[in-house]
């Protein structure tokens, strides 16, 4: 009985041992770990967008348009599209995970009737694969549903461009995944193609339509989106 008690008591002292390791390398991991997703790092962008609210009282039922810097740049939105009630949220560098987590603050806030989405340019560029960047979409999706039921979304393909141009087939297979949930429900979204027409007869980004970086938009490129997104603007 002795024994047994002794052999008990060690056993216990093992599994104490062990917690107390597993404790310990935990709490170091949790110092270590990168922080989570955080808006702080949009901070400028957020502060820029609250002062426009003060200046100019953002207008009803709104057109939003929201994603990454492809949107944040589009700085003729109003001329683009007059007698429409367009409001730009976009913020440069954004990713979906970024778009979600500011779901609430840039997009809920301002009641829009329809949003214009562009997302998963970054997203891929920073190694997401084209099932996360449909996951993502999913989830924003469902944000919409249950925060903005009467309000419609419409996505814009991630485009061609040549600083990324090795990145599209990863981009267009993306693209796909997302073409096809929207297909099976087109009362309440839509998919707008901006890379067909950005292409050139050899297949390529067509050079007059970016910037010297290769990923940003001349006019030009601007004025292919506006013919775009023209026929699914909400009336």
């Amino acid at each position: 009985m002795l024994r047994f008690r002794l052999r008990l008591l060690q056993a216990l002292r093992s599994a104490f041992a062990v917690l107390l390791f597993l404790l310990v390398a935990l709490t170091g991991f949790a110092q270590t770990a990168p922080p989570s997703a955080s808006a702080a790092q949009w901070t400028t962008e957020l502060r820029a967008f609250a002062r426009q609210d003060s200046l100019k009282k953002p207008p009803i039922a709104a057109i939003l348009f929201y994603g990454s810097s492809s949107i944040r740049m589009w700085e003729t939105l109003a001329t683009d599209f007059p007698n429409q009630p367009v409001l730009n949220r976009g913020f440069g560098g954004s990713r979906f995970p970024d778009a979600i987590q500011l779901f609430d603050q840039l997009v809920v806030r301002y009641r829009p009737r329809q949003v214009v989405l562009y997302e998963g340019d970054n997203d891929i560029a920073a190694g997401a694969t084209p099932q996360e960047v449909y996951a993502s979409f999913c989830t924003f999706e469902k944000l919409m549903r249950r925060k903005l039921p009467k309000s419609q979304l419409v996505f814009l393909s991630i485009k061609p461009s040549l600083a990324r141009w090795a990145l599209y087939p990863k981009m267009q297979e993306a693209n796909n995944l997302i073409r096809q949930y929207i297909e099976a429900h087109p009362k309440r979204l839509r998919f707008v193609d901006v890379g067909a027409p950005m292409l050139g007869a050899d297949g390529k980004p067509r050079p007059e339509l970016f910037l010297e970086d290769g990923l940003h938009m001349t006019r030009a490129g601007y004025e292919i989106w506006t013919q775009a997104v023209l026929p699914v603007l909400a009336k």
